[in-house]
């Protein structure tokens, strides 16, 4: 008989949709980030440096860069005979078929998967957040305080908890009551979407509830577990912790890794983070090149100027070129004489010469101000912009764009430019 003492199951299957365009064909965990590697990378490298060898990824919208990603997951050490990772995306059941419907049914709906190595205990982990995480030390706690379910929290200022799932717990931790996002919390300490269940108290709690619309942790199985009684205590973590659901959020979480004192640090040889990264040729720095504060991936080909900013993989910047606190994703290709600032450039996107982004007035988004916002250029994937046209803030390109896409060679602050279905 398989027997695991503690399984990982990892959501994926988010769309990520206040990620903009960035999301449109993938899955927010596929995202790349910090120029080398994507969101996923960051829970599965927790779990392979945690001891833990069993990995259930449960992907369903636009999976194929990510399953492409993960492949049989060599680069975290889960190519394993017995374990390692699955992919498991929703399937056809005798009984009927449907999609993922909330973070609980997807789970419940590979009860199998769980079943078959006997675990004692079982992880619960998001896809979409960057941290560093020992969860061997959250399951001794959780084995310590002989608890049922054990909830990752994080203390946030207390001005903003009435965004976050907040827990009110006793002196020993224990969670008395917890709120959605409460307008006047009773405590700071804020959940982070991580969970350790014991089995007996998961199973139980997912087949009582398994015909709830929409069945999800926070709002259907850890409320049932408190008013049955179960044993439910909060882990504290100090480190480390972002939500890049929002572009905003991405870019800023990027930043981060170049400040001078990085709070998120990449270079740590205790915890290294691991990714499925091509074979490439080092980075190249042109004769007139310079670089300031800024990540540079492999293969990349600097000949203009780089300052506070995060570069990917198989990039060309060309000369005379100056880029500025922006995102260039693996294999975009800035041309000659470019000047970009607070710019997210996502993969093979290619740019003209002598083309200017992030300048002009503030103005909101015309499709969505919500996403689209701070001031950010965001050129989608495989995206065009032909050569010497000047663009705003606020501004999302998509698609093979033209001159005649762009009035008197401008695209004005606030504006859309979707040529959906051209991009290659």
């Amino acid at each position: 008989m398989v027997k695991k003492e503690m399984i990982a199951m990892l959501l994926a299957g988010g769309r990520g949709s206040r990620l903009g365009i960035l999301t449109s064909r993938m899955a927010k965990p596929a995202v790349s980030f910090g120029g080398k590697y994507r969101i996923i990378d960051f829970p599965l490298s927790n779990c392979i440096n945690s001891g833990i060898d069993t990995v259930g990824v449960l992907t369903q919208y636009m999976p194929l860069k990510l399953n492409t990603h993960i492949g049989i997951g060599i680069p975290w050490d889960l190519d394993k005979l017995v374990g390692g990772v699955s992919v498991l995306p929703p399937y056809e059941k005798i009984e009927g078929t449907e999609w993922y419907t909330g973070t609980a049914n997807a789970i419940y709906q590979n009860m199998s998967y769980m079943e078959s190595f006997h675990p004692d205990y079982v992880l619960i982990l998001s896809g979409d957040h960057i941290y560093k995480m020992d969860y061997e030390s959250m399951l001794d706690f959780h084995k310590e305080n002989n608890a049922d379910v054990t909830i990752a929290v994080m203390p946030v200022p207390m001005e903003e908890a009435k965004r976050f799932g907040i827990m009110i717990t006793d002196e020993d931790r224990r969670i008395t009551d917890f709120e959605e996002k409460p307008a006047h919390p009773r405590s700071n300490l804020a959940s982070m979407g991580i969970y350790i269940f014991s089995w007996k108290t998961f199973k139980e709690a997912l087949e009582t509830n398994k015909d709830t619309p929409g069945l999800d942790f926070g709002q259907h199985i850890i409320p049932y577990c408190r008013d049955k009684g179960e044993r439910l205590y909060a882990y504290e973590f100090n480190g480390y912790w972002k939500d890049v659901g929002t572009l905003t959020s991405y870019w800023e979480a990027n930043m981060q890794l170049i400040d001078i004192v990085p709070e998120f640090n990449l270079y740590e040889e205790y915890w290294k983070i691991y990714t499925n990264a091509e074979c490439l040729p080092p980075q190249y720095y042109g004769y007139n090149s310079r670089v300031e504060r800024s990540i540079v991936g492999e293969g990349s080909e600097i000949y203009g100027q780089v300052y506070n900013s995060v570069i990917g993989c198989n990039v060309m910047i060309g000369e005379n070129t100056v880029v500025r606190d922006s995102i260039i994703m693996n294999g975009a290709q800035i041309h000659s004489g470019c000047s970009l600032s607070k710019t997210i450039v996502a993969e093979r996107a290619l740019i003209g010469d002598n083309v200017i982004t992030g300048e002009g007035s503030y103005i909101d988004n015309e499709t969505e101000p919500s996403i689209y916002r701070d001031g950010l250029v965001v050129i989608a994937e495989d995206a065009r912009v032909p050569s010497n046209v000047r663009i705003g803030k606020n501004v999302m390109i998509n698609g093979i764009t033209e001159a005649a896409d762009y009035p008197g060679g401008r695209l004005e602050s606030g504006r859309t430019l979707n040529k959906e279905g051209e991009a290659v």
